[in-house]
Order: C-alpha cells, then sequence, then structure tokens
C-alpha cells in the first residue's frame, strides 16, 4: 500500500464514524476481527440478526462500535438504544467499553442491574439518555413501573442471549421486544441454541445469522 507507515493503520470497516475511530485508535483497537468486519455493514444497515461467536472473541466490543456507530450523537430525550445483558458486571464493563470508544460523542449511556436503586434509575432514565444497558429484570422493572415510550428504541440488543434465555429469561425478552414496534433486534451469543433461533423466528424480521469458527 502506497505512503501507508504502521501507525496510520486504522480500523479497516466501511464508512466507520471518523469519532470512533479516533477513539478505537487511541485505545490501540486498530484490526477489525472476522465478526467485526463479517456484522459491520448488517448492523449498521439496520437489519435484524444473530451473531455467534465463542466467548473472548470481542462480542462486546463489536456492540459498542456499532452501537456508537449507529446512533452517532445524542439525540432527543429518548432511550435509541437498549442492551439486555446477563448481570451487574457485564452492564459495568460494557458501560466503561461505550466510556473509552465513546470519547468523542455526546451520547449519553446509563447502566442498570438488580443491585441498583430503582427510584434511582428512573429519574436518570426520565432525564433523557441514548443508550440504555441493564439486567432482564432491571429492565422489566423499569419499563413496566414507570410506562416510558419504549417506540423511540432503534437498536434492541442482547448479549449472552445463550445464557439468558438458558436462565428462563426469554419471556421477559418477549415481552419487552412487543412493547417497541419497530427497532432492529440482534442477539449475540456464543452458542446458537435451539431457543436462541426460535426467540429470534418469534421477534425478527428475516435474521441474518453469523457463526464464528474457533480462533486458532
Amino acid at each position: 500500500t502506497r505512503n501507508s507507515k504502521p501507525e496510520t493503520k486504522i480500523m479497516q470497516l466501511k464508512k466507520i464514524n471518523p469519532n470512533l475511530q479516533q477513539a478505537l485508535i487511541e485505545n490501540e483497537l486498530i484490526e477489525a476481527n472476522e465478526m467485526q468486519q463479517e456484522t459491520f455493514s448488517t448492523i449498521k444497515s439496520g437489519k435484524d440478526a444473530v451473531i455467534q461467536s465463542p466467548s473472548g472473541t470481542g462480542k462486546t466490543t463489536t456492540i459498542v462500535l456499532n452501537v456508537i456507530q449507529r446512533l452517532e450523537k445524542t439525540h432527543d430525550e429518548s432511550t435509541r438504544a437498549l442492551i439486555i445483558v446477563e448481570s451487574k458486571e457485564r452492564v459495568l464493563e460494557m458501560e466503561e467499553l461505550f466510556l473509552k470508544y465513546g470519547n468523542y460523542t455526546d451520547l449519553s449511556i446509563f447502566g442498570v442491574h438488580d443491585k441498583g436503586d430503582t427510584d434511582y434509575d428512573k429519574n436518570v432514565i426520565s432525564m433523557g439518555l441514548d443508550i440504555l444497558i441493564g439486567t432482564p429484570n432491571k429492565i422489566n422493572a423499569l419499563f413496566s413501573s414507570a410506562g416510558f415510550n419504549m417506540n423511540t428504541i432503534k437498536m434492541f440488543i442482547v448479549d449472552d442471549a445463550d445464557m439468558l434465555f438458558r436462565n428462563r429469561m426469554d419471556a421477559i425478552i418477549l415481552r419487552l421486544s412487543a412493547s417497541v414496534e419497530k427497532t432492529q433486534r440482534i442477539f449475540f451469543c456464543s452458542e446458537i441454541t435451539e431457543r436462541v433461533e426460535t426467540l429470534a423466528d418469534k421477534i425478527m424480521i428475516e435474521p441474518l445469522f453469523f457463526e464464528m469458527e474457533d480462533e486458532e
């Protein structure tokens, strides 16, 4: 490649947002892995998808960079990305990545979990934010009791979907999904189980399935 110096090597993702790219470079995330390359344009286009990749292959990073890419900047006062994760630890881990990679955007991010104060959480959400990350029970409690409008949600993402459905969280996911009229729905999982497939068929529109091999 002409004139390419090693330090200018950048994330090779088509039409990636420059602000996002800058944050990725600063955090030395310069090489997109197979999953990130293969799913980027599908997620960017707003299509529904089920993305399977072994644990430890950067699914959380993939979620974070795609949400920043799609939302770009803050907008109104309504939640536009809802990300459901398995535990308080996962909430905190994802929040931290959003702060790191969203350094050059003004997107507001908030994480909720079963041990948090529900009234405090409700107040923060009602003041307006872009990205809400939370555990299924807490998200369900917040939305069913506070009567928030969920139709502003553009991205409805379930991380570790195989684990959550194994732990019988599928009914909650179904209920939450039914509250959002038109949105992009994405499941990330380590394994495409029968439950993951069944639920994808129920709530998604012609979902695309991505299956990644273990990287040696």
